[in-house]
């Protein structure tokens, strides 16, 4: 199958389990709003990168991929919550989101939080509860998940992005830890949460992970460029808003010249990654694609 097909019959799968996940209920009608917001979210697009990469390692391992359906599910769930409480007046203050209102714009504030709450939450539900899996994968899904999500992952991530913003001292090493925290947690897992669902060894798990380090690195430099080079309209959110709000970026730091070929250099480590796994074809396209991309 071509990998343009391939992505579609993945992005198609999260899709219609995150609409089962979170359906409303006829014992939830008191809830409404909430779901409401937390579907409204769910819904607005974006790249379903994280379910994906669960999928793809599922599938690399030899794993049935729509075995991993609550994981993949529940990592778009988390990322989904990261951004609106990320959205919120009291953290970026951003009103627009892949090119619709904000939840909180949308919903007011006190919803938004609520609903980032219960997508924070919910995922954890799904896991447990899931028919297919067994007893230790999900416990062992649970515990990485966990620990990607707290405050030694991407909370903890976001923690540092807010401190360096009332500093002037912010270097490379601070901004590299910072992006492995606040992005690179969640894309890690996502890989690594694919190789449990395959019942993969712990040496391939490691190399998921640090392939998936490597490719959040990557991903986020990227983004640092789009926020300069790119236009609202292509990103779906307000271009201009690192500078706006005196974020150091690798831009900031380098320029986009040599950002561009951090990016570049970091893209083929991890491909180097994937050489020590096997079935990679799929995983390598997506990692080019994912520097390539211009939204």
């Amino acid at each position: 199958m071509e990998f343009k097909d391939k992505f579609a019959e993945y992005i198609e799968y999260t899709e219609s389990n995150l609409k089962k996940y979170n359906a409303l209920t006829e014992s939830e009608s008191a809830q409404k709003n909430l779901i409401d917001a937390m579907n409204y979210s769910l819904e607005a697009g974006g790249k379903r990168i994280r379910p994906v990469l669960v999928y793809a390692f599922t599938e690399a391992f030899g794993g049935d991929y729509r075995s991993a359906a609550a994981p993949a599910s529940a990592i778009e769930m988390i990322h989904t919550f990261s951004l609106i409480h990320d959205d919120l007046p009291a953290m970026d203050n951003d009103d627009f989101r892949r090119g619709k209102p904000s939840c909180h714009k949308a919903f007011g504030e006190a919803m938004a939080i609520l609903a980032g709450d219960a997508l924070s939450v919910l995922p954890f539900e799904i896991i447990s509860d899931d028919k297919t899996l067994s007893d230790a994968q999900k416990v062992k899904i649970i515990s990485v998940l966990s620990k990607a999500v707290g405050r030694n992952g991407m909370i903890g991530g976001q923690v540092i992005d807010m401190e360096n913003e009332q500093r002037d001292d912010v270097y490379e090493a601070n901004l590299r830890n910072m992006y492995r925290h606040k992005t690179g947690e969640l894309i890690a897992v996502s890989c690594v949460m694919g190789c449990i669902c395959a019942g993969a060894d712990e040496n391939s798990i490691k190399i998921a992970a640090d392939y998936g380090y490597k490719l959040g690195l990557a991903f986020q430099i990227i983004d640092d460029i789009l926020d300069v080079t790119s236009t609202t309209e292509e990103l779906g959110k307000p271009v201009g808003s690192d500078a706006e709000e005196n974020k150091t970026t690798f831009v900031t730091l380098y320029g986009i010249e040599k950002a561009q070929g951090i990016a570049d250099n970091i893209t083929c480590e991890a491909l180097d990654c994937l050489e020590k796994l096997g079935n990679n074809e799929f995983l390598k396209e997506l990692t080019e694609m994912l520097l390539n991309r211009k939204n």
